[in-house]
């Protein structure tokens, strides 16, 4: 049996683009759900506490906001700071692998802010086209149905 850790380099197992493509998955996960994207973006603006981030993510649950830091605090994106005071405050800030990010996640939240009212027009588009249109489940090997 062959000791990887002592193996020559040209030895080392190389990853397969199937695992590259499952890790960037995973990462990808963690980083381009919802609620992660808002919360990179608002403390791209600065250190921010538990409440100031509830207060500022629209829609988001205390259960869920926990969960959300959490993981990008384990993924190493977010600091997580506890100051010994009564009552207890906590921050949040970015780490530099966290700052990294902010320029993608800013722009994909201008390009959403940008398009709402497209994605909003083309929404009705395709709802009233499928109130006319027959119902018709494709089966494997059929042809290209055209709109």
């Amino acid at each position: 049996m062959t000791d990887l850790a002592s193996a020559p380099l040209t030895q080392m197992p190389t990853r397969s683009a199937a695992e590259d493509a499952c890790r960037a998955r995973d990462v990808l996960d963690r980083v381009g759900d919802k609620w992660s994207v808002l919360v990179i973006g608002l403390l791209g603006d600065g250190t921010r506490r538990f409440t100031d981030i509830l207060r500022s993510v629209d829609g988001i649950s205390q259960r869920m906001l926990t969960v959300t830091l959490r993981g990008l605090e384990r993924d190493g994106i977010v600091t997580r700071t506890v100051h010994p005071v009564v009552p207890p405050r906590v921050d949040y800030t970015l780490t530099p692998m966290g700052q990294t990010l902010l320029r993608t996640i800013r722009q994909l939240i201008e390009w959403a802010d940008e398009h709402t009212g497209d994605i909003d027009d083309a929404r009705v588009r395709y709802d009233s086209r499928r109130r006319t249109e027959p119902l018709r489940e494709t089966q494997p090997g059929d042809a290209p149905v055209s709109p």
